[in-house]
């Protein structure tokens, strides 16, 4: 008898081993589990991650998954910090004291990289909606009979808020479009969006590169109209991206992926918002809370940022904008853009909750 018991519990043994080390033997397994649908599994502590941002429109996927629970979910905690510039904020990427941020192509970013500040751009955050770019030309409202093509500015006094930044490369995109040079305007170096706004009450200046809310601010004031869309000549601009610390995305694994499919799921909910208008009311109500746009009724009426849903960037877009720095003589050194863009985080989340193909 006694001999009977001790084969069963050594049987009993077994199979509890088996079975404990085919579930154990690799995390995401036990995420399957415990989540029936699928989904990853909640780390087991509580993680923070911390995210650089300033209340930007292109940050509405970390907003919107914050106030939806899905870092909640996979029992992540965001902190949100700013930065005075770009130049504080990417040291302390590099560093791992910020974990994520948002940048934007500028030539100072790239000779950041290009002088040993290792940062990941490992998502889209900011591109164009087609035919309704939040990021696009204006013109004087008096001048429309006379300014109906592209290539009718030439002459015209234009305002771009930087050079040797993604601002230039549109406006650099549009002078080709056109059949223009820079040699055939006048290029007004104007920093302050606002002040574009007063240049064209007083007259001072023909056209813009102006950006939302600004632009249809200014509609509504009659101080200028839409020009075309950024759309006709620049479809494919990488406007910002999703920047991480190379300690997250390399060595804290279970976190950074979870933190890229809760970031994926509230950027799906705000292109189920404003691009199908499912769920739009609680998506405003969330870009009131985080944004220094606080008028809901002109969250419904503005261009909106284009977010992708699976996180995908044009990364030849990207390149492109480094070369055109480049050949303006404004880069100091090279990169390899193989390591510093880093898809390997989307790409491992949608293996999980999937593509979002609508």
């Amino acid at each position: 008898m006694v001999k009977k018991v001790c084969h069963l519990f050594s049987f009993l043994f077994i199979i509890f081993v088996l079975f404990g080390c085919a579930s154990g033997e690799n995390g995401e397994d036990t995420g399957s589990v415990e989540n029936p649908d699928g989904d990853f599994a909640p780390l087991d502590k509580k993680t923070t991650v911390v995210i650089a941002e300033d209340g930007a429109a292109s940050g509405a996927g970390f907003y919107i998954a914050e106030e939806k629970g899905y870092f909640d979910d996979y029992n992540i905690d965001i902190k949100f910090t700013t930065f005075a510039n770009s130049d504080d904020m990417l040291p302390a990427l590099a560093a791992g004291e910020v974990d994520i941020a948002g940048g934007v192509s500028t030539a100072s970013f790239f000779n950041a990289i290009a002088q040993g500040i290792d940062v990941k751009i490992i998502a889209d955050k900011g591109h164009y909606f087609d035919g309704s770019s939040y990021f696009s030309f204006v013109i004087r409202e008096d001048l429309q009979d006379e300014i109906k093509d592209y290539s009718d500015l030439k002459g015209k006094r234009i305002a771009v808020s930087s050079r040797n930044a993604v601002d230039d490369y549109i406006f650099q995109r549009m002078l080709e479009h056109a059949g223009l040079t820079e040699d055939d305007v006048e290029f007004v170096l104007m920093s302050d969006f606002g002040n574009m706004l007063a240049a064209m009450g007083n007259k001072s200046i023909d056209a813009a590169l102006q950006i939302e809310p600004l632009i249809t601010q200014g509609e509504a004031q009659d101080l200028h109209v839409r020009f075309g869309d950024a759309t006709d000549f620049a479809p494919d601009a990488q406007i910002a991206m999703v920047l991480g610390s190379p300690d997250f995305i390399e060595k804290e694994t279970d976190v950074s992926v979870r933190f890229m499919a809760a970031y994926l799921k509230g950027v799906r909910d705000y292109n189920d918002a404003f691009l199908h208008d499912e769920g739009l009311d609680e998506v405003v109500d969330i870009m009131t809370k985080h944004t220094a746009l606080k008028d809901a009724d002109v969250w419904k009426k503005v261009g909106v940022t284009g977010l992708d849903p699976n996180g995908e960037m044009f990364i030849d877009d990207i390149k492109k904008q480094f070369e055109m720095y480049d050949a303006n003589g404004a880069i100091s050194g090279d990169i390899d853009f193989n390591d510093a863009i880093d898809t390997s985080l989307s790409e491992e989340a949608m293996e999980v909750i999937g593509r979002y193909d609508r």
